[in-house]
């Protein structure tokens, strides 16, 4: 059984992608902004800002290119924090694919099939649930991201904004797009206030995607690695997803908690 998130992640990246030209991110994300349902930009706290602290929860992705670490957010992300580390614990991304890797931009992870695919017999990783969104994660650089999956409701529902976006067990980890400086003058011409277009210039990341999907952690280690798996050579396949030609695997996910002390993420030594 194919499933439809595949379509729709590519849908929305590749178009959030080839957008930045011609639509001015900073004014879509002023528009939320100015939104009580979106962001208050009086209590708005960039928390991906922060450093992990002894005992925040974590979680390591080991693949072929090495290791990232990620700081997660079950405060602002509980059911996707809770499903992810579930999965993770019981050996689901075990040997998992890297299956879209984006040039600069992003990589997609997390399908037991190389080109992206659930496996229906694998059960656990076929469930859904509404994607959770919070004023204080942004698709930064580094953030940890659940794939959209779908919607839940009808034609009229979808027509009127009261249906359920949902996400699933395929995760995403996002690069950055280039910052020309034409696109951060742009940015900061079309933010009013600036902070937002000030932050992404300062941190990288995909301001399209901002407050449209479910950021749920942050990288503090591995940055390295993330430029290794958004710089594979691909192949890209009838649904447009870039997949890497030779295999790179998902080896693990660990789940812990933050320590001062603890060791530096490995980086694997192949090209």
């Amino acid at each position: 059984m194919k499933t439809k998130s595949r379509y729709i992640l590519t849908g929305l990246l590749t178009c959030a992608a080839l957008s930045f030209a011609c639509v001015s991110c900073m004014q879509f994300l002023s528009n939320k902004a100015k939104s009580s349902n979106y962001v208050d930009m009086n209590t708005l706290e960039f928390v991906q800002d922060n450093p992990p602290k002894d005992g925040d929860p974590t979680a390591t992705i080991k693949t072929t290119k090495g290791d990232i670490k990620f700081v997660l957010y079950p405060e602002y992300a509980p059911k996707t924090v809770e499903k992810f580390t579930a999965l993770a614990n019981s050996g689901y991304y075990d040997n998992t694919y890297i299956f879209n890797s984006q040039p600069g931009q992003y990589f997609a992870a997390g399908s037991p099939m190389k080109n992206g695919d659930l496996d229906p017999e694998k059960t656990e990783g076929n469930e859904e649930w509404e994607i959770e969104i919070h004023q204080n994660l942004w698709t930064f650089k580094g953030a940890l991201c659940s794939l959209p999956t779908g919607e839940e409701g009808g034609f009229w529902k979808k027509l009127t904004g009261n249906s359920k976006k949902l996400n699933g067990s395929r995760f995403s980890v996002i690069n950055s797009m280039d910052f020309t400086e034409d696109y951060k003058k742009s940015l900061l011409e079309s933010d009013n206030d600036q902070t937002l277009a000030q932050k992404f210039i300062e941190k990288g990341g995909i301001p399209n995607l901002a407050q449209s999907v479910t950021v749920f952690g942050q990288a503090y280690e591995g940055f390295e690695v993330i430029d290794k798996l958004t710089a594979l050579e691909t192949s890209i396949n009838e649904e447009e997803l870039c997949i890497p030609i030779d295999d790179v695997m998902i080896k693990e996910i660990e789940i812990g908690v933050y320590q001062s002390n603890e060791q530096p993420a490995q980086t694997a030594t192949e090209n």
